[in-house]
């Protein structure tokens, strides 16, 4: 079966494919959003380095946060939203960010991993320090 967009065909995978996509786009304004209103200011968003992406990377006073934002079409789903997996790729790129920020600015931040989750509505669950730096 073929869906026909903007004058195109496309498979419903990757019609679907483009919707998680966006919907992604916009979980990650909600998040950024959140913490600008709480004095953040957002380094980068979709962060890639060779070990993976961050999210976000925000700059919350003399914290660096590394923010993995998940969006579920319902609170369901967030038993565990981010597996073992995820969170070495999320260390690793975390680790390869800091030596960037480090050689940029000459000092050794302060920093957290958070994970926002967003409903389907643009409801926002921020879970601060939701896994430990050294954490394996």
């Amino acid at each position: 079966m073929r869906w026909i967009s903007n004058d195109q065909h496309m498979t419903r995978r990757t019609y679907r494919g483009r919707q998680a996509y966006f919907s992604g786009i916009a979980a990650e304004e909600i998040a950024a959003r959140w913490y600008t209103e709480r004095g953040g200011s957002i380094l980068a968003t979709r962060h890639k380095t060779p070990e993976g992406e961050i999210d976000l990377v925000v700059q919350l006073g003399d914290v660096l946060v590394f923010v993995e934002v998940k969006r579920r079409k319902n609170n369901a789903g967030f038993d565990s939203p981010v597996t073992a997996r995820q969170w070495e790729r999320l260390a690793n790129a975390a680790n390869h960010y800091m030596v960037s920020y480090q050689s940029q600015t000459g000092t050794q931040p302060i920093c957290r991993f958070d994970v926002a989750l967003i409903d389907a509505q643009g409801g926002i669950e921020v879970l601060e320090n939701a896994r430990g730096f050294d954490e394996q």
